[in-house]
């Protein structure tokens, strides 16, 4: 593994970047934008730990895998698939991490209480941060889905986005009491 020494290169003062191919796209190209939100999501993923890493090991293991999946992911999008040969395997997200994912909901979810309402984000400070991850994700997701309409995009790191945001919606709920602790919409309250 390459480790950088020197933080700015200038290479981007033109307003493009590198792909892991070592083509140059503009900084505002769809796929810089896609993995951008990725990386967006890990950062919030950070703030999360910051309440679970004492008080909620359980959730904080997964969010940990899912740091370094986030990692995967965008590199997984960073290298476009163009069939090129280069020279390299480029790291792709794989249906097990997918499949991790799904793992990890069901064994959460099943000790909630069942859902009443709509979930406000709040509550625990961990769960209104997962929230916050969830709807981040979710505009990865957006912007992966976007990116797939246009070139090509790796089938599970689509599913892995999707799952994802799942997951941060059911660990945001069994942060807050397992669900009783939930903030619940209540329609027309104000009326």
């Amino acid at each position: 593994m390459v480790v950088l020494n020197k933080i700015y290169t200038k290479t981007g003062d033109d307003g493009t970047t590198a792909l892991g191919s070592g083509e140059r796209r503009p900084k505002n190209d769809l796929r810089i934008e896609a993995y951008g939100t990725v990386d967006e999501t890990n950062a919030v993923v950070g703030l999360v730990r910051l309440h679970t890493s004492e008080g909620a090991p359980e959730i904080d293991a997964v969010l940990n895998r899912i740091q370094n999946d986030l990692f995967d992911l965008g590199a997984d999008l960073a290298t476009p698939d163009t069939g090129q040969d280069l020279g390299y395997e480029p790291l792709r997200i794989t249906d097990a991490q997918v499949t991790a994912i799904e793992e990890a909901i069901d064994r959460f979810n099943s000790e909630l209480t069942p859902l009443r309402s709509f979930v406000l984000p709040g509550g625990s400070p961990a769960a209104a941060h997962l929230h916050l991850a969830r709807t981040v994700s979710r505009r990865a997701e957006r912007l992966m889905v976007e990116l797939a309409a246009r070139e090509q995009v790796n089938g599970a790191a689509v599913r892995y986005m999707n799952r994802l945001s799942d997951f941060f919606f059911v660990a945001s709920r069994f942060l807050n009491g397992k669900g009783d602790l939930d903030v619940l919409w209540v329609p027309g309250q104000n009326r």
